[in-house]
Parts: structure tokens; sequence; C-alpha cells
């Protein structure tokens, strides 16, 4: 089980990679598969706010390939592939679009408990990171103020009290630098459940702060489209230390 290999994992730092299917042929793909083999990353994410039709072929050549658990993280109710072995159920709880909170969840529902997928509700946190990113577009909603750390909190603990099992804070697809410290280690300092940080990672110096604020799994992204070689030089320091428990 996903959830349990997170729950068990939180004394040290998990390391997921995500991947657009539409960012991917099969030739990049199966660059990307030998590339993921060769690291200590734990979970394959996939998914993206523009996928066009269900990620069925590339979660079955990622799961064939990798040998890693692969998570489904869904921008759209198109994004579901019963093959995966696990599906982060996204409520948008720093947004105000009923769709993103609970309606596209319904239309979802039945098709999720016909799958006998493992489904882990997850509270998404978008901050606001100097851009407008795909999500706040397509969602119409607005992120939160990253200035405003207690507002994220406040998120944060709803969510947690709300029954989500993961806390996601995100910085938005393509962001030029990962959320503040202060930020990521207010959110972790007040709920129990695990902290999810992606956005904007694309340094080995990135992934030692974000860790180091106190994430329990860290999400890249954007940083390996363009050259999947470059991982090697962001996993230079890896694994983390824990600071934060």
């Amino acid at each position: 089980m996903v959830y349990q290999h997170i729950l068990a994992a939180r004394s040290e730092k998990l390391l997921a990679v995500l991947v657009d299917p539409d960012k991917h042929t099969p030739e990049s793909l199966m660059q990307l598969a030998d590339v993921l083999c060769a690291t200590p990353v734990d979970f394959v994410f996939v998914g993206g706010s523009l996928v066009a039709g269900r990620p069925d072929q590339v979660v079955d050549l990622l799961k064939e390939s990798v040998k890693k658990p692969v998570v489904l993280f869904p921008g759209s109710l198109l994004q579901i592939s019963p093959n995966a072995d696990a599906v982060l159920l996204l409520s948008l709880i720093s947004g105000r679009n009923p769709e993103f909170l609970i309606g596209n969840h319904v239309v979802a529902a039945p098709f999720l408990k016909k799958s006998h997928i493992e489904v882990i509700p997850t509270g998404y946190i978008l901050i606001e990171n100097g851009f407008t990113s795909s999500v706040e577009y397509m969602s119409n909603t607005k992120p939160l103020p990253a200035r405003k750390p207690d507002i994220a909190v406040a998120t944060a603990i709803a969510g947690e009290m709300l029954g989500m099992k993961l806390i996601y804070l995100e910085g938005g697809s393509g962001a030029s630098h990962p959320l503040p410290s202060h930020l990521i280690q207010q959110v972790k300092d007040n709920i129990s459940i695990p902290l999810v940080v992606g956005g904007g990672i694309r340094t080995s110096d990135d992934l030692q702060m974000v860790a180091e604020a106190g994430a329990d799994l860290i999400v890249i992204g954007n940083a390996l489209e363009n050259n999947t070689d470059r991982i090697y030089s962001i996993l230079s320091e890896w694994p983390c230390k824990k600071k934060n428990n």
C-alpha cells in the first residue's frame, strides 16, 4: 500500500518524480524510465493540468519498466487509470471552486470504487510563486499568498480535520524557485499527517532546503522534462537528513 509506505518512511525522506504524459514521447518515457531505475526515487506520479485523455499507456509503460509504485496525480477526470497503484484524490482546498473541492470527486467516485485502486485523500494547497500557474488558470482559483504563511497553516489544519491523509503544498508547474522554507516549516509544525511539497525544485540546494524545512515527500517535475539526466545533479546530496520530526 502506497500510503502505508509513506507513513512507515516518515523518519526518512521520500522522493517522487512527476511525469506529465503530454510532455513525453514513448522514446523519452523509456529514457526517463532508465534514469528512474538508476536513482533512489520512491514513487512515480503521473498527471498534469492539460493532459488530453486517460494516461493508461504511460502508466503501463512506467509500471513495467520502472518497477516502482505509480501514483496518479490527476488534473481532471480524464486522467484516471485503473492500472495505477494509487491515486491522489486531490481536493483543492486553497481555492473555492466547488468542482475541485467535491464536484469532480462525485463523478469519479463510482469508477474509483469499482477499480479497487488505492485512494489517498489529499488536501492540495496552491501557493503563489510569482506567475500564473496552469493549476490556477485551469481551476479558476487564486493561490494562497506566500507572504502570509498563517493562511496556509490554517488551510492545512482544516484539511487534516476534514480527514485528508496528505497535505500537498504546491508552487505551481514551472515555478522558478521552491516555496519559502519558513512556510513549509510552519505548515509541517501544525499538522500530524505527511506533508508533500512540489514546485520549483531544480537543484541539490533546493532539494536540501525543502527537506530540511520539513517535507516528508518531495516532488520533482518540470526540472527533468528537457533533460532527464539532470536528476543526477539534483540528487547529488541525496538522501537528505531529516531535521524536523
